[in-house]
């Protein structure tokens, strides 16, 4: 049987146990010898990481030719329309190619939503929103990339779920362990 750990990383963390002496590190959360993380998220990027100690499954997570469903709840700037959606869900051209087709829609702020440390910046002048999208892909700030390009830059992106594993139960910094197999 494999290990799966699933971690609800927080803002500001960085996807790697060895210490850069800079920022926190999973190795300041997760005292697992031989697990290690399918993917990566960003150090602005919070939510949902897998670890595993099983490398093929690993690679089954992350190769983007199984296209396991990655589903993030992004906070943007402003309101996007229907047109903004779509282009989202039709795929979007960014410097590295076109992107998959995605699934995007509008949501309401999440209610097991916890604050950010730092807080997203909030202006007066400018509402935000929040989106469900989903991909099948795995580019560098792909999520970022592709709202800026949709017209509506990205405050806050959240990983919610990696195939049938969600952030469900999951406070920010915590992790629990299932098994696979």
């Amino acid at each position: 049987m494999s290990r799966v750990l699933l971690f609800n990383k927080p803002y500001g963390v960085i996807c790697q146990f060895s210490r850069d002496g800079l920022h926190p590190t999973l190795a300041d959360y997760i005292a697992h010898p031989g697990v290690y993380a399918a993917g990566r998220l960003d150090t602005d990027s919070e939510g949902l990481l897998l670890l595993t100690d099983d490398g093929k499954l690993q690679h089954r997570i992350t190769d983007p030719g199984h296209k396991l469903p990655k589903t993030y709840w992004v906070q943007v700037e402003g309101v996007p329309d229907t047109v903004a959606l779509q282009r989202l869900r039709d795929g979007v051209s960014l410097n590295d190619g076109m992107t998959r087709p995605a699934e995007a829609r509008l949501m309401e702020e999440p209610a097991s939503l916890w604050p950010r440390d730092p807080p997203v910046r909030a202006r007066k002048a400018i509402p935000t929103s929040w989106l469900e999208l989903t991909i099948r892909e795995g580019r560098n700030r792909q999520v970022r990339r592709m709202t800026a390009v949709a017209g509506y830059p990205t405050l806050r992106l959240i990983r919610y779920a990696i195939g049938g594993w969600t952030l469900d139960g999951l406070v920010s910094g915590a992790w629990r362990e299932e098994r696979v197999g």
